[in-house]
């Protein structure tokens, strides 16, 4: 083996082990797997869904606890869909799957103006055949391939567009509380999974009803945040960390903290003791002056 292949083989070793131990942390952070349970990992053909479906079927070789992997893919009968692709690829590496064929291509374009994003409505028709199709199946978690700049992506969607601070949950229990939905790649960064699944040569389907939409809202979140992690490296991980680190008593949402309900308490402490001693450090006491003189002007 020459240096260069010996160089590219040891960086994916690297990168493979560090998705791997992403998927972990998040999976038992979250509780996402137990034992016994079924897991429906939805494929879409893109390098996320193919990177989790890879990761999890390693990981079901050394878990902790047993659990089954149906692959499935929701065939939406777009034109030019390769529909060989994925059931070829799946039987190669002896996979279990079902493909659900369900025409929701059709019902997009006939609701949906010519001109207009399709995503809304497309991923409401989608979620709801695979849910009903997890139920059928006796189905415990739906897989999702959301990774941690869709997260992202997402918090700032909402709060840009929506007024809402709120973005994807690790894991989720459907409205109807009969599907459980969990996302293993929460941890896994986006260029981590493209260098994965470059290395892998995934067999990438596009998806032809909307990529090719360029005024997506969620790519000019993308254009941002890239342009952020460019110029302030960390920062895109300093924003994940801040949604696991929600202080609501800080915020004003009235129905998360009950601000109405405070009260003072009725037995303070001493001053000096609630305080602390402010004549033992004199320095504090000329900057706290400083900045009255400054406010006085």
């Amino acid at each position: 083996m020459s240096d260069s292949s010996q160089k590219s083989r040891t960086q994916f070793n690297k990168l493979q082990k560090r998705l791997r131990r992403s998927v972990g942390e998040a999976i038992a952070d979250f509780n996402m797997i137990e034992h016994g349970d079924k897991v429906m990992v939805c494929l879409s053909g893109g390098k996320d869904s193919y990177t989790m479906l890879d990761i999890l079927l390693n990981l079901q070789k050394t878990a902790p606890v047993d659990f089954d992997i149906l692959a499935v893919n929701l065939d939406q009968k777009q034109p030019g869909f390769p529909e060989h692709v994925l059931p070829e690829y799946l039987s190669s590496i002896g996979v279990p799957f079902h493909i659900i064929e369900h025409d929701t291509y059709s019902i997009v374009k006939r609701i949906i103006p010519e001109g207009q994003t399709t995503c809304s409505l497309c991923s409401r028709l989608r979620r709801g055949t695979l849910y009903g199709f997890a139920r059928e199946h006796r189905v415990t978690k739906i897989a999702l391939g959301h990774h941690r700049d869709d997260i992202v992506e997402t918090f700032f969607l909402n709060l840009f567009y929506a007024g809402k601070l709120k973005a994807m949950p690790p894991k989720l229990l459907s409205d109807d509380k009969q599907n459980i939905v969990i996302r293993p790649l929460a941890y896994c960064r986006e260029k981590d999974i493209n260098r994965f699944a470059a290395f892998k040569q995934f067999p990438i389907i596009p998806c032809n009803l909307c990529g090719s939409q360029e005024n997506l809202q969620r790519k000019a979140m993308k254009v941002m945040l890239n342009g952020w992690d460019k110029q302030f490296p960390g920062r895109i991980e300093t924003i994940f960390a801040g949604l696991q680190n929600i202080a609501p008593s800080q915020m004003l949402d009235a129905g998360l903290f009950d601000f109405a309900g405070l009260t003072r308490d009725t037995n303070p402490l001493p001053a000096a003791s609630a305080c602390g001693d402010v004549g033992t450090d004199q320095s504090a006491v000329v900057a706290y002056g400083a900045g009255l003189d400054i406010l006085e002007r």
